[in-house]
């Protein structure tokens, strides 16, 4: 199953859209929201199951054309969004740029943030920055959407609140987070709002792609029309997301709706490219001293997709283009 959200006040408002991504039909007298679809899932769940059943078979009553155009975030505000670095592969080299090692710690225990989540950015537009002088990034993640979680979950446990996958591009600003970090505070300033898929997925729609809390897909991102990086998501990710959804609610229940990112999806091989230009930058340091890619320019454009195993995309195209802030 497929959901999204069209544009309409802050919440959207819930479709169920077909597995080609080009029809939908509006599930409100389901759930008026997908935040209101997940608070009920257990109620929701099988309702919107069978829309989509009918969508498939072109039986659904009031079913559309859709236009990407007309999607807002499928949750276009959340109660929470927790951003991990189960990437190693990232963080290593991240760190050896700098002349630093990994801690051993960072094996068995994961890296994680407490992310801006009152608002995200459409899944195709524009990505307003104020200057280029802050160093502007994306980074190509995989996300997953909980329902309700105890606090104290296990891992296997996890593994049953998991509702939703999607995609993200955490967009970030380089040149802020130095000092940002130097405060031994954590990231403000240097972390705008993110932009996620047109559609979130159920685990059980993307069939043996998603086993062992990972996506066994290669995340695909392109910067001003050319392949920039094809890591697979399910290969060197230390933590599962269902080691990170347990790892976030150690100490405290998650909301319904809370959403979990896997951090800047990498490989070990590095042939594979990479899903940011920092990591680029770093390999640059590594291997020459100094980095020669600059961060991004006004007018730079990002698409990030991922395809099934017949080359159809799963959850449409992030696709933005990066412009100065008009107040």
């Amino acid at each position: 199953m497929k959901l999204g959200s069209l544009k309409n006040g802050r919440d959207g408002s819930l479709v169920v859209v077909s597995a080609d991504l080009s029809r939908a039909v509006p599930a409100g007298s389901i759930a008026p929201t997908l935040q209101a679809a997940l608070d009920d899932w257990d109620r929701c769940a099988d309702l919107l199951n069978d829309l989509y059943r009918a969508l498939q078979q072109g039986s659904a009553a009031g079913a559309f054309e859709l236009r990407v155009e007309d999607l807002a975030s499928p949750l276009p505000r959340a109660y929470q969004f927790l951003d991990g670095s189960a990437y190693l592969a990232h963080v290593e080299r991240v760190r050896r740029a700098r002349g630093a090692e990994m801690p051993p710690s960072f094996l068995t225990d994961p890296l994680m943030y407490q992310a801006v989540s009152d608002g995200f950015l459409p899944p195709v537009g524009s990505i307003p920055v104020e200057s280029e002088e802050h160093g502007i990034d994306f980074e190509s993640e995989v996300c997953v959407v909980t329902d309700d979680v105890p606090m104290g979950v296990r891992p296997d446990e996890a593994a049953g609140h998991v509702r939703l996958v999607c995609l993200v591009n955490d967009v970030s600003l380089r040149n802020l987070i130095p000092a940002e970090l130097g405060k031994g505070f954590g990231f403000l300033q240097s972390k705008p709002r993110s932009a996620f898929s047109p559609v979130m997925v159920t685990p059980e729609a993307l069939g043996d792609a998603w086993r062992d809390g990972k996506l066994h897909l290669p995340l695909l991102t392109w910067l001003d029309g050319e392949r920039f990086g094809a890591p697979e998501a399910g290969e060197d990710m230390q933590f599962s997301f269902h080691e990170l959804i347990a790892h976030a609610a150690r100490t405290r229940p998650l909301a319904a709706g809370t959403i979990i990112g896997s951090g800047t999806v990498a490989n070990q091989d590095e042939s594979r490219g990479a899903s940011c230009m920092a990591e680029k930058r770093m390999l640059e340091i590594i291997r020459d001293g100094k980095p020669t890619t600059p961060f991004l320019s006004f007018g730079a454009r990002v698409r990030i997709e991922m395809l099934d195993k017949a080359g159809e995309s799963i959850f449409g195209a992030i696709e933005h283009v990066y412009e100065p802030y008009q107040r």
